[in-house]
């Protein structure tokens, strides 16, 4: 059964909860069965795809993302949408574990019956951004799901990694007692395509419109990177559902716009090609160390520009030669 690619491909089509989440463990697999079982799943739903609104949320330790997430998807899902939040862990460096807490971190949306949380492991690809979780959205809109959201861990470049494979990017951030822009980096205004100050609630509403002022100064700054939006900045309270409808509202104005202008077709093309180009880097790399003629002199030469006997350009012109040399005979 697990072998036959059509029971994944029809249960994801019929929204079958458990096969999705077999159909996305399926792909998160390193075995080389189960990686081509998944090639022939992707290319068979692939036309069921594209439909959705695909949403990054990035934003500082403490900017209230798993709240505003819950609160956020469990507004959509009363609106009638169905959504689906792809959390990806941060996992360990030393043993690649990850502890996957996003369900519990989100108790209500967990048991909403319009929505689907998958939390997957970073496994230390590049940004904390899991390596298949562009397939995972191509499954999640496959199976009928209307809003993908892609929450990061809000560490090193995972911000910009996840920019680049979602429609519309959001970054959250808080007020603070000091100058709040020192927790933004500038790469981080360049992707955004709106900011959303949260916890404006309580006796912190005064704070969070003073952070609003000054996150709308620094992106005057910043040249928007389209053309056809400039990035909002908004207040909200995740906790007491306040101000969630006018992000939604932004997201879809958003969408409208990019639509009607032939730039959200543009950008999707350019992310497929840039995934495409992702995943052959990536197989000439796996490539690479898994040549038996590699394998035979990369101890020596490793050893030997470690210690200073062997130049770096020279070692590596030595392994692309092995490299010329297998391909040729």
């Amino acid at each position: 059964m697990y072998k036959d690619p059509s029971y994944f491909i029809q249960g994801v089509l019929d929204n079958n909860r458990l096969t999705l989440a077999r159909t996305i463990t399926l792909i998160e697999s390193t075995l080389q069965t189960h990686q081509d079982i998944a090639r022939n799943v992707i290319s068979e739903l692939l036309p069921h795809t594209g439909k959705a609104v695909r949403l990054g949320i990035t934003g500082v330790p403490g900017a209230g993302k798993s709240t505003f997430i819950e609160s956020f998807g469990n507004m959509l899902t009363g609106l009638g949408y169905r959504v689906a939040v792809l959390a990806i862990d941060p996992s360990s460096t030393r043993s690649g574990g990850s502890i996957l807490g996003d369900k519990t971190r989100m108790e209500k949306l967990a048991i909403n019956d319009m929505a689907f949380i998958r939390p997957s492991p970073s496994g230390g690809s590049l940004g904390g951004v899991a390596r298949k979780t562009r397939e995972t959205m191509l499954l999640c809109e496959a199976a009928g799901f209307d809003v993908i959201i892609v929450e990061t861990v809000g560490v090193g470049q995972s911000e910009t990694t996840v920019a680049s494979m979602v429609d519309f990017f959001m970054v959250l951030q808080i007020s603070g007692a000091g100058d709040e822009l020192q927790g933004i980096k500038k790469g981080v205004l360049e992707v955004a395509d709106a900011i959303v100050v949260n916890k404006a609630d309580g006796d912190n509403v005064t704070r969070a419109k003073l952070a609003k002022k000054q996150y709308e100064t620094a992106l005057h700054l910043v040249t928007p990177s389209s053309p056809n939006w400039s990035p909002p900045v908004m207040t909200c309270s995740a906790l007491e559902e306040i101000g969630l409808e006018e992000a939604w509202e932004t997201i879809k104005q958003h969408k409208k716009i990019m639509s009607a202008t032939g730039e959200l077709d543009e950008k999707r093309k350019d992310q497929a090609m840039s995934w495409m180009w992702f995943l052959v880097k990536e197989g000439l790399e796996n490539w690479f160390y898994n040549n038996e003629e590699i394998k035979k002199v990369l101890p020596t030469i490793t050893a030997a520009v470690e210690s200073g006997k062997k130049a770096p350009t020279r070692a590596a012109d030595e392994l692309v030669s092995v490299l010329g040399s297998d391909l040729l005979f």
